[in-house]
Order: structure tokens, then C-alpha cells, then sequence
């Protein structure tokens, strides 16, 4: 798989050349509304003054990054606020590559292809670890693999695409694996308001100087076009600290800053949305996986019921997921959704749907009736 050249787009566009109404289920951006805060945050930004409109500190508005490491635990100054959490994974990867003795990053099999793609990109060997039967991927099988040439491990939860989300047992074994191997572990932790398990454990609470945690506000306050994201480093004093100095200093060369209005807005959103924004937000995806899901159990796919994020994968008896064989479902069924070997070789037979769509129930309809 060419993972430096992105195939979202790819079958996004086929799907918007379609001679038919097609759901779209490809693209991971939420449909519902934003926190009311966040747009009050951006009203108010809209009246402050000049001196308001300049560049605020490279890492981050101080505000919105007390806010974070109140909520997470940590001291702000570990902390930079990034373009998306794209951005903070990728200054974590070079980090770790530059920091730790090896030249692997080991991703999950099946793998969020920008993992992959900027692994290749920054020219890492790269190793995939297959997920076990249930979608999660094992300590026990990233143990195996990682070796002294690992420098890098990444680990997301809830996961895109499987659904699984790691508890505190499986964290502590993959803190414990990068500290035994001299390796970094990446955390990204983006979808963490998406567990439906009451499970989910972040890697911060290990207080580990071989773990980095990366996040964003794109998906729990459905703002993807607003890219805040951020990473959480060890403190520039412990035995990584250049991992901090060096991401600051690579943030601050190749954007000088992020976007100050949309910190603004999301701080303010921080300060006055409650809890239940994020419940309603849950219990509407679980309604649409359960719809989904019972599409699934009527056509006789295989699939594994998702513990967190909003994505279902699906295979299909005789129906490999290959990109010939999604399009084929864009001009026959009117769905659209990823091929599994987008994601690499362990899923490559099946199919990712993201439930970002308030017409879950036709898609469900249309491959029901299709298959």
C-alpha cells in the first residue's frame, strides 16, 4: 500500500462523481453541532482588541493550555498546542526517532494510514503488529516485535479503524514495553470522549518520561476545520526533556504558532460546556451503531461491535474490500466507505464505514438490500 499518497480523497471523489445520491461514509467528520461556547468564544474574539489579533505564544494560548493540563493532569509548560493532532503525532515520531537508538516506529495492523504515511515519510523502518481476532492490539504481539532497533511505538485508543479501546492493564504494558526496549511510546488519544466502555485509561497516568500523549478538540467538539490539537511531552528536566525543547522549537520554525482565534474559541468552549455536550454526542453514536450493526447481522458480515470512536469495520462473504469493490458499492448501493486494504494487510478483506452521517438508517437500508 502507498501510504504517502492519502486514499481518502480518492474515494471521496469517486463518490462525488457518482451518478447517484450517495452516503457518505468515508470521512471521519462529525455532523453535529459545536458547543454553543465555542461559538460565543468566537463572537467575543470578534470584538477584543488589536493587540488581540497578533501572534500569541508558539506553544499555545497560555489560557487554553492551563485549561488542558488542569483537566489532564500535567504542568503546562509539557505541553504544545498544535495544528490538529496530526501535527502532535508528527512531532512526536521525529522526536522519538531523534531521540531513542532505533530507527522503527511499530503502528497496529490495521493502521490509520497517515501513521504509516508519516513514517515513510520522515524514512523510518516501519513494523506493523497484527491486531488479535477482536480488533485490539496485544501486548503480548507489540512485545514480540519491538526490539532494540524500536524507537518508536504508537498505540490509539479508542482506534481508528477497529473500535478497541485499551484499559488501564494493557496501557501499563505498553508504557512498560518502551521503557524496556529504550522507546517512545505515542498515545494519541483523540477520540477519548467516544468510550463507551468506561474503560478507556490514557497513558498519562503512568507519569512515564518514555510516553508522549497527543489529542485534539476535531472530534469531541466536532470542529475538524479548526485543526487545535495538542501534545502532552515529559518535562524539559527528566531524562527525555529534549523531546519538549525540540518539538517547541520544530512547531515554532515551521508554523511560528497556531490559529489564535480558534484557541480562543476553544478555550472558551473548555469553560462552560458540561459533560452531558460529550454524553449526547455518545448516546447518538451508539443508537447509529447499533443500526449499523444490526445491518451487519442481517446480511451475515463479520464484524466486531466498536468499545469506542465512531467506526465500524465489516466483512462481507465474497466481497473483499478493495477499492474496485467500494466503488462498486458507491454505484450500486450508494454508500461509500474505506476499503480494509487502505489500512493494511490484517483487515484488507473488509470494509470501514465512519457513522458521521445522519443517514445511517438509509446506508443501513441500501447494503441490506444490496448484499
Amino acid at each position: 500500500m502507498d501510504y504517502e499518497t492519502p486514499q481518502f480523497y480518492r474515494v471521496i471523489q469517486y463518490a462525488r462523481r457518482a451518478d447517484r445520491d450517495v452516503v457518505d461514509m468515508v470521512s471521519g467528520s462529525p455532523d453535529w453541532d459545536p458547543p454553543e461556547g465555542l461559538r460565543e468564544g468566537l463572537r467575543e474574539y470578534a470584538d477584543l482588541g488589536a493587540d488581540e489579533f497578533q501572534y500569541t505564544a508558539s506553544a499555545g494560548l497560555p489560557e487554553l493550555r492551563t485549561e488542558i493540563a488542569e483537566r489532564r493532569g500535567v504542568d503546562r509548560d509539557c505541553i504544545v498546542v498544535t495544528n490538529g493532532a496530526g501535527e502532535a503525532n508528527h512531532l512526536a515520531m521525529v522526536g522519538g526517532l531523534e531521540r531513542f537508538s532505533g530507527d522503527e516506529i511499530l503502528l497496529a495492523d490495521p493502521v490509520y494510514p497517515y501513521y504509516a504515511g508519516r513514517a515513510n515519510f520522515v524514512g523510518a523502518d516501519v513494523g506493523f503488529v497484527p491486531v488479535d481476532d477482536d480488533g485490539h492490539l496485544t501486548p503480548e504481539r507489540v512485545r514480540e516485535a519491538a526490539s532494540e532497533e524500536t524507537a518508536v511505538v504508537v498505540v490509539n485508543s479508542p482506534n481508528n479503524p477497529t473500535g478497541a479501546v485499551y484499559d488501564e492493564a494493557a496501557m501499563a504494558e505498553f508504557v512498560a514495553i518502551a521503557e524496556e526496549n529504550d522507546a517512545l511510546l505515542i498515545s494519541d488519544e483523540v477520540y477519548d470522549h467516544f468510550d463507551y466502555t468506561g474503560r478507556f485509561a490514557s497513558a498519562l497516568q503512568f507519569d512515564s518520561p518514555n510516553v508522549v500523549a497527543t489529542n485534539a478538540f476535531s472530534k469531541s467538539m466536532a470542529i475538524t476545520g479548526f485543526r487545535v490539537g495538542y501534545a502532552v511531552f515529559p518535562p524539559a528536566d527528566g531524562p527525555t526533556g529534549e523531546l519538549l525543547e525540540r518539538a517547541r522549537t520544530r512547531h515554532m520554525i515551521v508554523n511560528v504558532t497556531g490559529s489564535r482565534p480558534a484557541q480562543y474559541a476553544v478555550y472558551r468552549a473548555l469553560e462552560t460546556t458540561g459533560p452531558d455536550y460529550y454524553a449526547e454526542n455518545r448516546d447518538r453514536l451508539q443508537g447509529r451503531i447499533d443500526t449499523f450493526c444490526e445491518a451487519l447481522d442481517a446480511v451475515g458480515a463479520e464484524y466486531d461491535r466498536p468499545e469506542g470512536g465512531f467506526y465500524v469495520m465489516g466483512r462481507f462473504e465474497g466481497f473483499p474490500g478493495t477499492f474496485e469493490n467500494v466503488f462498486e458499492l458507491v454505484d450500486e448501493a450508494g454508500v461509500a466507505g474505506m476499503p480494509g486494504e487502505a489500512f493494511g494487510e490484517s483487515r484488507r478483506e473488509w470494509i470501514r464505514f465512519a457513522l458521521v452521517t445522519p443517514t445511517v438508517d438509509e446506508a443501513a437500508e441500501r447494503l441490506v438490500e444490496y448484499f
